[in-house]
C-alpha cells in the first residue's frame, strides 16, 4: 500500500495539472488576446497585487507555485475527510462532486476576499461561474475522491 504523503502528493499533482489544464482553456477562451502567463500573473497577484504586473518573469512561475499550494492543500483536506467521515466513503464520487462545490466556496467565500484579486459581484448563473464550479468538480474533486479510494480501499 502507498504511502499517505505519497498517494496525497500524487492525487494532488494529478488534480492541479487537470485544474490548471482546464482552467487555462477556459481563460484563453474568454481571453483570447492573452496568454497562459498572464493567468498565471492573475493567480500571483492575489498576493502581490498589482506589482505582479511589473513584467517579472518570475511571477507566472510564482502563480504555478500558488496553484499548487491551493490544489494540493484541498487534496489533503479530502484524504482527511475520507479517512475520517464514513459518508462519504460510500460514494466517493458523488462525494468528490459535491467537494468541488466546496472547493468553489471556499475558495469564492473565503481565499478570495483574502487576498488583492477582485471579486466582483458573484452571479451564479453567469456561465463562467457555473464552468469554474464544473471544473472544480470534475478536476479537483473526482482526482481527490479517486486518490482516497485508492488509498484506503474500497471499503
Amino acid at each position: 500500500m502507498p504511502s499517505f504523503i505519497k498517494s496525497v502528493a500524487l492525487t494532488g499533482f494529478i488534480a492541479g495539472t487537470l485544474d490548471i489544464i482546464s482552467a487555462t482553456i477556459h481563460f484563453l477562451v474568454r481571453h483570447p488576446d492573452m496568454g497562459i502567463s498572464d493567468l498565471l500573473v492573475r493567480i500571483a497577484s492575489g498576493a502581490f497585487g498589482k506589482e505582479a504586473f511589473n513584467g517579472s518573469p518570475l511571477m507566472p512561475w510564482v502563480g504555478l507555485l500558488f496553484h499548487y499550494i491551493i490544489a494540493y492543500s484541498f487534496t489533503l483536506l479530502f484524504f482527511i475527510l475520507y479517512g475520517r467521515i464514513a459518508l462519504i466513503r460510500k460514494q466517493p464520487l458523488i462525494s468528490g462532486l459535491l467537494y468541488g462545490i466546496v472547493v468553489w466556496s471556499i475558495m469564492q467565500f473565503i481565499v478570495l476576499p483574502l487576498t488583492y484579486i477582485p471579486t466582483g459581484t458573484l452571479n451564479l448563473a453567469n456561465i463562467n461561474t457555473l464552468i469554474g464550479i464544473v471544473i472544480l468538480m470534475i478536476m479537483i474533486g473526482i482526482p481527490a475522491a479517486l486518490g482516497a479510494k485508492r488509498y484506503y480501499g474500497a471499503g
